[in-house]
């Protein structure tokens, strides 16, 4: 690795280690040469030490998922368009948009790198879903306070959610326009 891609080593706030070494797993998820993916690679990339980042997450599979969680909720906010459909049309299209981008193709690489199979512990990794699934209930709460019945969770993980990220790690390409419309017109019913 060149000195330009180490981060210099400088006193910073665990708020700014956290989004260095999160910028470094994207980094390195999204590097053309292949580079490994491993704790003290990503510390390297960060500038900070490897044993900071094992402190802070234990392993590679709590980074991966925490990573991923905390990308994901930044890049799709709730916006509140006065209707259930309007709600799941706008954060299925925040999705799709963050899914295009080579960021975005990086973080569901990490998705399935640090999912069951991997050392991280069931119960951190519904924790971690839980946090993804947050926004999902917050659209459901505001149909509900409308007066409009929203489907279960379960049933707009499938119907929604899933498709885009099986397209997504099978390299399947999303298409090109009106994808969330048909889905969530398929989740509940044609307009």
């Amino acid at each position: 690795m060149s000195e330009k891609e180490q981060a210099p080593r400088l006193r910073r706030s665990p708020e700014q280690v956290r989004a260095a070494v999160h910028q470094a797993v994207v980094d390195l998820l999204s590097a053309a040469d292949g580079e490994e993916l491993n704790i003290p690679a990503i510390a390297q990339r960060a500038g900070v030490n490897h044993t900071s980042v094992y402190r802070r997450w234990g392993g590679l599979d709590a980074l991966l998922a925490d990573t991923v969680t905390t990308r994901l909720e930044r890049n799709s906010p709730l916006k509140d368009t006065g209707s259930l459909r309007g709600d799941l049309i706008a954060w299925a299209e925040a999705s799709v948009a963050s899914m295009r981008t080579p960021e975005g193709r990086a973080l569901v690489r990490a998705v399935v790198l640090s999912m069951p199979g991997s050392a991280l512990p069931e119960g951190e990794r519904a924790g971690q879903f839980e946090r993804r699934m947050r926004s999902i209930e917050q659209i459901r709460e505001r149909a509900a306070a409308r007066g409009e019945q929203a489907p279960p969770l379960e049933q707009i993980l499938d119907q929604l959610i899933a498709p885009f990220y099986i397209r997504t790690i099978f390299g399947i390409e999303l298409p090109a326009s009106g994808y969330p419309e048909l889905l969530v017109d398929r989740l509940l019913g044609p307009a």
